[in-house]
């Protein structure tokens, strides 16, 4: 590969690739948007390394801790919310070190565009004081996998890369470097000081961990990833961090505005860069996304020069939550008078487009939402439904989803309504992979404690919502080999579940009289509604079976629309005084649930 050859590339790929040409010896990670595509596009590249979808981030990190501390290269990958699962490792392993060089990728969203959060990692990594690489383009976050691995090993630290949801899923040319293999030396070392972290190692190991701190921000600090351009005569100075420093640039190229500009994706910040645009203006706007990580900074070391006043502005003009853009910034550049060109910002707000709300539904023919009509059926409306991660969320479009706090907690959470002294019925809800996640322990704390409730594992055979990653449950790898295939029933049994039953949703009838046995079962009952996910059974060629209404029989009950499917539409009367009459369209996957709800037998298979 020469070094002018030119790829285009998402973000996610890019960064794959660079993990590719490193020599990377174990990726681990567990699915989640908008991290998924990385080792999805690193499998199909079949690099000669271990990859894995683990069962969770915990695991995960610990795969490419214990691949380090064996002197190899990894990565360990995972959305924002991951990194609250696999924080208890992450934050010893900044106190033990790596041997081998590892790169911990947190994907953060932004706006929750896929997410129940929008916590910025910049704080855990300085949490853990762990270096933190925050790429602004595509083109960076490539660039910075293969410096990030030299990093780590020179430090003997994990490095943290940060690409957000705009990065991990934007397109752009990317340069490709020429790969240059590099030999690790395998084999474990024996170094209890360093692996053991007993009080007395973890004392030691704390006070090395504060004393690299000094060096590497000066490395950090002199590296490329941070730009200053002093404008000669500007009193107004512009720190801008990752892909707001983007946006940033092309506000002050439309406003012709004459500032000094600060580009910042490293973590520590550069000290030295801030103290010599400080040094040079009066005015200075911190533009970051999420948390003023920068801004207090650049307020510390302010308050440090003792010779001069600076006004600073930051999250007092920069909104704290959501993504920005260019209308965004252009406005509040505008507004603080950061620029006198307020028509030119007015021209950029009036240019944004308001796109159409879209909410997002169940597919046609999901299971899901069998699943749940049956369950509410049996429990009734005003039973209570803690919910879970996952497609099913979508829950609450049907009523069947009264909580959603993070992966695994559905089970718990109904654990503590229960021994609250709820008396209406409980039936909690948590997806096949979700389960295998987190619900474990949450399933076995729910029988060691006698809650009165039941389990719906809602298992369609994949791991849906971040794109149909397969887990333990599918008896399939990441990388397509056959695997063992665990049972959800047999784990169930064995973590002392009484009242365990395997359903199919689309059987309403049955599924409905399954779970009213378990709503007057004693103690926690399980029931585990197996049917694959529409999509994947499309991709393997099944061929759905669509499905008619009869307009002759069709009494307009609307009964089929009230159950919220997609493919499923209703025609009003034309004529005054004749009746609507339900509709199926081409989205018919031929589930053919609606055909069991209609009280008129009005929906039939077409022939």
């Amino acid at each position: 590969m020469s070094n002018n050859t030119i790829t285009y590339l998402l973000g996610n790929h890019a960064i794959a690739q660079a993990i590719s040409q490193c020599s990377t010896d174990v990726v681990a990670g567990y699915p989640g948007t908008p991290s998924s595509e990385i080792i999805e596009f690193l499998a199909a590249m079949k690099p000669d390394c271990h990859i894995e979808w683990s069962v969770n981030e915990k695991a995960a990190m610990e795969v490419a801790i214990g691949a380090s501390w064996a002197g190899g290269r990894s990565v360990v990958t995972m959305k924002h919310v991951g990194l609250n699962v696999a924080s208890d490792p992450f934050m010893t392993l900044a106190y033990s070190g790596t041997r081998g060089g590892m790169i911990i990728i947190s994907a953060d969203d932004p706006g929750c565009h896929s997410s129940q959060n929008e916590q910025d990692n910049r704080r855990y990594a300085a949490f853990a004081q762990i270096p933190c690489l925050d790429p602004a383009v595509p083109q960076e976050a490539y660039d910075m996998v293969f410096y990030a691995f030299e990093f780590s090993e020179k430090f003997n630290m994990p490095v943290m890369l940060r690409p957000t949801t705009r990065v991990c899923h934007g397109k752009s040319n990317i340069k490709l470097r020429t790969s240059a293999p590099v030999h690790h030396e395998i084999g474990f070392q024996k170094i209890p000081s360093r692996w053991v972290m007993l009080p007395a190692h973890a004392r030691l190991r704390h006070q090395d961990l504060i004393n690299k701190q000094q060096e590497m921000m000066q490395e950090l600090g002199l590296s490329k990833w941070n730009d200053l351009d002093i404008i000669e005569g500007a009193k107004i100075g512009i720190i801008a961090s990752g892909v707001a420093s983007v946006y940033t640039k092309e506000c002050l190229k439309k406003f012709n505005t004459k500032a000094s500009f600060l580009k910042i994706s490293t973590y520590p910040p550069p000290v030295e860069l801030i103290k010599e645009l400080l040094g040079s203006v009066d005015k200075v706007l911190v533009i970051e996304e999420m948390e003023p990580i920068v801004e207090d900074v650049v307020r510390s070391i302010s308050n440090s020069i003792s010779n001069k006043e600076i006004e600073i502005h930051g999250k007092d003009i920069i909104p704290g939550y959501g993504e920005l853009n260019v209308s965004i910034i252009a406005s509040c550049m505008a507004s603080s008078g950061f620029t006198d060109n307020q028509e030119e910002a007015d021209i950029v707000d009036k240019t944004s487009i308001e796109l159409p709300n879209r909410p997002p539904v169940m597919c046609p023919g999901c299971p899901h939402r069998a699943t749940y009509y049956a369950m509410k059926k049996a429990f009734g409306k005003d039973a209570v439904f803690p919910g879970d991660i996952g497609c099913y969320t979508l829950g609450i479009q049907m009523e069947t989803m009264d909580t959603c706090l993070c992966m695994g907690a559905s089970i718990t959470i109904a654990t503590g309504i229960y021994h609250a002294g709820e008396t209406k019925p409980i039936c909690c809800s948590i997806g096949d992979s979700t389960f295998l996640h987190t619900g474990i322990p949450g399933l076995l704390n729910a029988v060691y404690n006698n809650a009165d409730i039941t389990v719906a594992i809602l298992d369609n055979r994949t791991t849906a919502m971040t794109g149909h990653q397969p887990n333990p449950g599918t008896g399939q790898t990441v990388m397509g080999d056959a695997t063992y295939m665990v049972s959800l029933e047999d784990i169930a049994t064995s973590c002392g579940v009484q009242f365990v039953k395997v359903i199919d949703p689309f059987n309403v009838e049955s599924t409905i009289e399954i779970f009213n046995k378990a709503k007057e079962h004693k103690g926690t009952s399980v029931v585990i509604s197996k049917q694959e996910c529409i999509i994947t059974a499309r991709r393997r060629g099944i061929k759905p079976r669509p499905f008619e209404v009869d307009i002759d029989k069709c009494n307009g009950c609307r009964m089929c629309i009230k159950f919220g499917c997609p493919a499923i539409q209703f025609a009003d009367a034309q004529v005054e005084g004749e009746k609507g009459y339900a509709h199926i369209s081409n989205l018919c996957a031929g589930c053919g649930v609606c055909a069991s709800i209609c009280p008129f037998d009005a929906i039939k298979e077409v022939c």
